[in-house]
């Protein structure tokens, strides 16, 4: 039986195509029993799960990272700092410092001259003696509280008085300075002052305070004395003496330097108690 040559020809292109399908068939096979073996089982698929590198950036974050990444944003975009709540004003006057009190300022009553004293014995009369010490029979008279006596020295604390001439305790009576000159400083936030003190006798009690030009100064009166307020040149601004119906005053200071504010006693003296404020 003899073939043409087309049928030669046709029948080798079926070979071949079976041949092609056989060998197609038998991987298709081999892949299928492949992929039927338990994912935990096969090496290849263990190394890409736990430590294989992949080319998506994506997949290198856990997949809860990547859920919670906003639409639009890169996941390499540096975290957005979180909104500070709005300080409330409370919390912005305690930052600020609580409010600093008056600084309260008393003449001393030590350390300088003293002209007179008032007795003040708690257990009076007070006993006038010859000599600067205690002594039963050296008792020359007794005073009286409340008694103004003028006194000419002071020894170890002892006050030897004019009328009736003798030694009486210090202890035992009240006294002052007859001279202060004493300047007024303001603690660290604080423009406030209170100046009270007593002159006992005869005396001058002056309060020094700086000042800068443009400055107000309040002056105001708590006891019956008013200050007189002098500027750095030497004027009276107010507080003229022998009036003694000022309470008050308030005004901007003239030039920067130190304003003394006086109080003056010619007889037996007085309490006194005022405030000065600098804004």
């Amino acid at each position: 039986m003899s073939f043409t040559k087309a049928q030669i020809i046709t029948v080798s292109l079926a070979g071949v195509a079976t041949a092609v399908g056989v060998a197609v068939a038998t991987i298709q096979s081999g892949a299928m029993k492949q992929s039927d073996l338990p994912l935990a089982e096969s090496p290849a698929s263990t190394r890409n799960q736990i430590a294989g590198p992949t080319n998506n950036p994506e997949s290198r974050q856990p997949k809860s990272l990547q859920a919670q990444t906003p639409a639009g944003e890169s996941p390499e975009s540096p975290p957005q700092p979180a909104k500070t709540p709005a300080v409330q004003s409370s919390l912005v006057a305690e930052a600020s410092g609580p409010k600093v009190e008056p600084v309260v300022v008393t003449p001393p009553n030590s350390g300088c001259k003293i002209s007179m004293a008032v007795v003040s014995d708690p257990n009076p009369p007070l006993n006038v003696r010859s000599i600067p010490q205690v002594r039963g029979s050296n008792i020359v008279g007794k005073l009286k509280n409340n008694t103004f006596v003028s006194v000419a020295e002071e020894q170890n604390g002892w006050l030897r008085i004019t009328d009736p001439p003798g030694w009486i305790a210090k202890n035992r009576t009240e006294s002052s300075c007859s001279n202060v000159n004493q300047q007024i400083n303001f603690p660290p936030g604080g423009d406030d002052a209170i100046v009270k003190g007593r002159i006992i006798g005869g005396g001058s009690h002056s309060y020094r305070i700086r000042a800068r030009k443009g400055q107000t100064m309040t002056v105001r009166n708590r006891k019956d004395v008013f200050p007189q307020i002098i500027t750095p040149s030497g004027k009276l601004l107010a507080g003229y003496p022998y009036q003694g119906n000022e309470t008050e005053w308030s005004g901007k200071v003239p030039v920067t330097g130190n304003y003394t504010l006086q109080l003056d006693s010619n007889f037996r003296g007085y309490e006194y108690e005022f405030s000065v404020k600098l804004r």
